[in-house]
């Protein structure tokens, strides 16, 4: 059954995983951070283990 209510993730810019990365730094948990931006946790984590925007 597809939950039609659901609404996709707001895709992520390279000065989004920026930030992101600078706020992973600072200690910032990522569930905070996934918040503020909108997005899954897992976007977070993969940004933080470098599978997404390694080079940002």
């Amino acid at each position: 059954m597809r939950n039609d209510n659901r609404r996709p993730s707001r895709r992520l810019s390279e000065q989004d995983a920026k930030i992101i990365k600078d706020r992973l730094k600072q200690g910032d948990m990522q569930s905070r951070i996934a918040a503020d931006f909108d997005v899954n946790i897992g976007r977070i984590s993969e940004i933080n283990t470098g599978k997404k925007f390694a080079h940002a």
